[in-house]
């Protein structure tokens, strides 16, 4: 799968135990979440069928449904199930009009990426055929974004929400970047590149930001003193906007900070051919967790409309995740699979669904890539 998700993780402690069961978490989130999550399962127990993956599947609540009935979005018990599963799939969630974190109201994607230190957001963006791209060019490239600190304010403090207001016309947030992330996601990164064509494209604001994006920047020039095969460039961020618009083509992996990554990778991934396509994992040292790049779209709840392909090709992205933890080639052919079944798929306007200029919904959609996989 074009070396997706592989560079991290490699140190799981599953290699080698043959077909022992792996013990994926469903969890559905609001919105559309509770749909593109079901055409997920249906394409991921088609491949575990088809390559013998011994996935096992639980479910768990999250969000709104589990807010009415436990009193918060994101239970502690769902928590624990999460960190004892060997991969999480997560539905899009409908965090910002949760209550009060006081009332409940948890972002269950905030929490798990810091509470399993999930260090590592890899969002690939890469035309498809068949598909309108705003982009001139063809492209396929990967941001890889540090994914526990920077500017989210829930992620810079041990207490607190990191954002303050001293007075009520006076409002201030805390930013944080620190050596160790910044070298580990680097490290991800330069790795990733070597699967690759071994270029990497480090995205700062350290003509302003000196200390937070310096920091980075310096970090990410020492890790690139033992990765001499890869060919390094630095762009400032505001930059690197305008470039991807004028030439996508020329980049292959980007690795920035927080803020500037979930941007960057928006932008990309719509020059692609819009965010239903935007696959994203979430990744540590010793948890994955797939998740589509896009949001809720809550007016689009129960239509049969939404298109599941982000979320799917997430759960690709886990399944090459997954192939070093437990030592199995047959997670590997399972994601490439599932990914060259989406571009047969998208690639003819008859199987494709409305937001792509086809006719299909959720689950007939759904339905013509699970016979699309060889």
């Amino acid at each position: 799968m074009r070396g997706l998700g592989v560079g991290v993780g490699l140190r799981g402690n599953m290699a080698g135990q043959g077909a022992e069961r792996v013990n994926l978490l469903l969890l559905e989130g609001d919105g559309i979440g509770p749909e593109i999550t079901a055409a997920t399962l249906d394409v991921l127990r088609h491949v575990d069928a088809r390559f013998g993956l011994a996935l096992s599947f639980a479910h768990a609540q999250i969000g709104f449904a589990a807010l009415e009935k436990t009193g918060t979005t994101f239970p502690d018990a769902v928590f624990e199930q999460a960190r004892a599963a060997d991969g999480i799939v997560l539905g899009p969630v409908s965090h910002n009009a949760y209550p009060p974190v006081a009332k409940g109201g948890l972002n269950p994607s905030g929490e798990l990426r810091k509470r399993l230190d999930l260090f590592a957001n890899i969002r690939p963006a890469r035309t498809r055929e068949g598909v309108e791209a705003p982009s001139r060019k063809a492209f396929d490239l990967v941001v890889v974004r540090e994914n526990t600190e920077g500017f989210y304010a829930d992620r810079s403090m041990f207490a607190g929400p990191g954002e303050f207001m001293p007075t009520p016309d006076l409002a201030l947030a805390t930013r944080k970047v620190t050596r160790e992330a910044s070298l580990r996601i680097a490290r991800s990164a330069f790795d990733l590149a070597r699967s690759r064509r071994k270029k990497v494209c480090v995205v700062h604001k350290a003509n302003v930001l000196r200390l937070s994006d310096g920091l980075f920047l310096e970090a990410t020039r020492a890790v690139a003193r033992d990765y001499p095969d890869v060919a390094v460039e630095e762009q400032l961020v505001d930059a690197m906007a305008a470039l991807l618009v004028r030439d996508a083509s020329v980049y292959d992996v980007i690795v920035t900070t927080n803020m500037y990554g979930d941007i960057l990778s928006d932008e990309a991934v719509e020059l692609a051919g819009g965010l239903g396509l935007g696959a994203s994992l979430n990744a540590g040292e010793s948890h994955g967790m797939a998740q589509a790049q896009h949001g809720s779209a809550p007016s689009l709840t129960g239509l049969d409309v939404a298109n599941p392909a982000s979320l799917i090709g997430s759960a690709a992205m886990l399944l090459v995740w997954l192939a070093a933890r437990t030592g199995r080639d047959s997670f590997v052919e399972a994601g490439n699979a599932i990914d060259q079944a989406l571009d047969k798929t998208i690639a003819h306007a008859g199987t494709r669904t409305r937001d792509l200029g086809g006719t299909l919904g959720t689950k007939a959609f759904t339905a013509a890539l699970i016979a699309n996989i060889a």
